[in-house]
């Protein structure tokens, strides 16, 4: 799980309604709904700071997820709690997934929080910011219903690189995988419309965004609960004319719904880069069927060959669960000789996380912890092979990299190419002058470095040709 410390964006005067600091942890779509809570700060007069110790307040925004992701979330909470302790900051205010998912019980485990705001009371967080600093103590919960129609995530205020934003397309899932509880945290699949994703694509390339990273709980479900059909192609044919975006990056692509017009589109497209994020989790038919995920080892196997065979290039993502209730000895060597076979490039793996109101909670033959991380282990350590292969072919190759930072040493920047995503993936050691976040430059890759690349800026001899 990512955390997030955001460094100011507006300046303290004498005007502000207060100073606060905002912490963000989990994925890319609770990232927007962090921007979205800045934006709404920013507008109603309140000044982001980048240390919470002498701020007026604090906001968390909390991953829920699993297990390991509310113990960090709770571990963040309790810091800014001992903060306002020692009197350093006057209130702490806790958003997101976790509020929704422990509801009041959150208060109870943790009295000393000021507010907890669900999912759902993001855009009302400048309200709750009103009541901590007027000390209206007598309602500390706000929780709002699932939305009938999409979230407007408009008017964010960025904390990303200007380059690069993620353009979240949809809210909820309508799936029923038997481990998952974003569902009853996030509420059923609500499609943005599509004119509404053009106008914010066309906001963020206006701030400065060059690279767009696709996310939803569900990507390829887009448009059938608003629409009545998957309207995915024609979003992805109306963001390919914006002007201004040069990559079109795809994340969590569930594999049912991926039609052949669809790959087309992937494949036919300038800007859509071949890059697929899509979570498997498993490939064993029982596996499958256990988790519920509503395809089979064949439809895996097609689907995966028929991507690679009609996407040149192609560089996959996915994930995996290791020690799934029942996952027996046989299963869990089926899967390692999919991964072994399939050599995907990029893979995470996260042993299974029993998590309380899911359907799985009901299962037999939980295994032990152990057995689930050992698996994991065994896995990754397959991978790790797979990706050094994967890197290792990319040496010699010139490739288009964009500049994300540069670093301490003078004259070595990081950027990333078609094949990472921030973040999650690696990135490449650049050696070049006068280079700017943002740019996109033409990299000889030389060498590999654990899991990323180091290579040099070819600019300066293009130009001299």
């Amino acid at each position: 799980m990512s955390s997030t410390t955001f460094e100011p964006l507006t300046s303290s005067d004498s005007l502000s309604k207060g100073t606060y600091a905002f912490v963000s942890l989990g994925c890319p779509k609770n990232l927007v709904d962090s921007e979205k809570m800045l934006g709404t700060l920013a507008l109603d007069g309140y000044s982001l700071v980048s240390e919470a110790d002498g701020a007026d307040f604090v906001i968390v925004n909390t991953c829920g997820f699993i297990e390991t992701s509310r113990a960090e979330s709770k571990a963040v909470i309790q810091e800014m709690l001992d903060l306002k302790k020692g009197g350093r900051t006057k209130g702490v205010i806790v958003a997101g997934c976790l509020p929704e998912r422990l509801g009041g019980s959150l208060l109870d485990e943790m009295p000393e929080i000021d507010h907890i705001v669900g999912v759902f009371g993001r855009d009302e967080i400048n309200k709750v910011a009103d009541r901590l600093l007027g000390q209206q103590t007598e309602q500390r919960m706000l929780f709002r219903p699932a939305p009938i129609k999409a979230m407007d995530d408009r008017a964010r205020l960025r904390i990303t690189p200007d380059h690069f934003a993620y353009l979240k397309i949809s809210e909820g899932c309508d799936r029923t995988c038997t481990f998952c509880a974003i569902p009853k945290m996030r509420g059923k699949h609500i499609t943005k419309p599509i004119e509404m994703v053009i106008e914010e694509a066309k906001e963020l390339v206006a701030d400065g965004v060059r690279e767009l990273i696709i996310v939803a709980q569900d990507t390829t479900y887009y448009g059938l609960d608003l629409y009545g059909k998957v309207r995915l192609v024609e979003l992805l044919q109306q963001l390919n004319e914006v002007e201004g975006i040069d990559w079109i990056r795809l994340m969590y692509l569930y594999p049912v719904n991926f039609t052949d017009e669809l790959i087309s589109t992937i494949a036919d497209s300038e800007k859509i880069l071949p890059y697929l994020d899509m979570p498997l989790q498993h490939i064993n038919d029982t596996m499958l069927k256990r988790m519920q995920r509503r395809v089979n080892r064949d439809q895996t196997v097609e689907l995966v060959h028929k991507l690679r065979e009609r996407i040149p290039n192609l560089v996959m993502r996915t994930t995996f669960i290791t020690g799934f209730p029942g996952e027996t000895d046989a299963q869990f060597e089926e899967l390692k000789a999919f991964v072994a076979e399939s050599k995907f490039q990029r893979m995470g793996v996260f042993p299974y996380s029993l998590e309380p109101g899911t359907p799985a909670e009901k299962l037999t033959d939980h295994l032990p912890e152990e057995v689930k991380k050992a698996r994991c282990d065994e896995l990754m350590e397959l991978q790790q092979a797979i990706a050094f292969e994967f890197a290792d072919s990319l040496v010699g190759y010139e490739l288009d990299v964009i500049i994300d930072s540069e670093t301490d040493e003078p004259g070595v920047f990081v950027g990333r190419t078609f094949a990472d995503a921030p973040d999650i993936d690696g990135v490449v050691y650049i050696e070049g002058e006068q280079l700017e976040p943002g740019d996109m430059v033409p990299v000889a890759i030389a060498a590999r470095q654990d899991y990323d690349l180091v290579g040099a800026y070819l600019g300066d001899e293009e130009n001299e040709e």
